[in-house]
């Protein structure tokens, strides 16, 4: 029942024009996690979208939102990742936004990163590149990608369609003369 209440004086009517709908976002509870365990060695290319252990022998491309490569492990060719943590033997080039070298560690090769951390015992051997640009992902590409769908099939961006308004919208408003016309942020 809509109207006044008996008791408090608050007003219920609500004009359902007023009322903001907003999308649902579904998202996945559970974090995506792999493992190489230390009984398996892998040649070839490995994608991952969320966190990959290695414990075991990998030769080849190693790319992942956060990689750890585990004391004992050994990691042969080239690693990209947004989260890097070494502990075990790496000889390639590492792309990665944050680089840990734990104590354990063994790098022999070229680090490319925003930030690096390197513990007391840990060896490495190459050089170090500070980069200011972010590390690509798969994760940081999917996120990429699907920004780049739901502006396809919508003709609206994300921050559109959550009724952010954006510098080319602006654009696109009437002018103030004219008090009749009016301009919403998602045309």
């Amino acid at each position: 029942m809509l109207g006044k209440s008996k008791g408090d004086g608050t007003n219920y009517d609500r004009d359902s024009s007023s009322v903001q709908q907003y999308p649902a976002v579904i998202t996945s509870a559970v974090p995506q996690v792999s493992s190489i365990s230390s009984g398996l060695s892998i040649v070839g290319k490995i994608v991952g979208d969320g966190a990959v252990t290695i414990f075991g022998h990998v030769k080849g491309e190693l790319r992942a939102s956060t990689v750890v490569i585990a004391e004992g492990a050994d990691m042969e060719g080239e690693v990209s990742a947004e989260e890097l943590t070494i502990g075990g033997h790496v000889k390639g080039t590492i792309h990665a936004n944050r680089v840990k070298l734990n104590r354990t560690a063994v790098v022999e090769g070229d680090i490319f990163h925003r930030t690096l951390a390197i513990e007391e015992n840990a060896r490495f051997e190459g050089t170090s590149r500070r980069s200011e640009n972010k590390i690509d992902t798969p994760s940081r590409l999917q996120m990429n990608r699907q920004s780049a769908q739901s502006i396809k099939a919508s003709g609206t961006s994300p921050h559109q369609q959550a009724g952010h308004v954006t510098a080319p919208d602006l654009a696109k408003a009437p002018s103030t003369r004219d008090p009749k016309r009016t301009w919403a942020a998602n045309p």
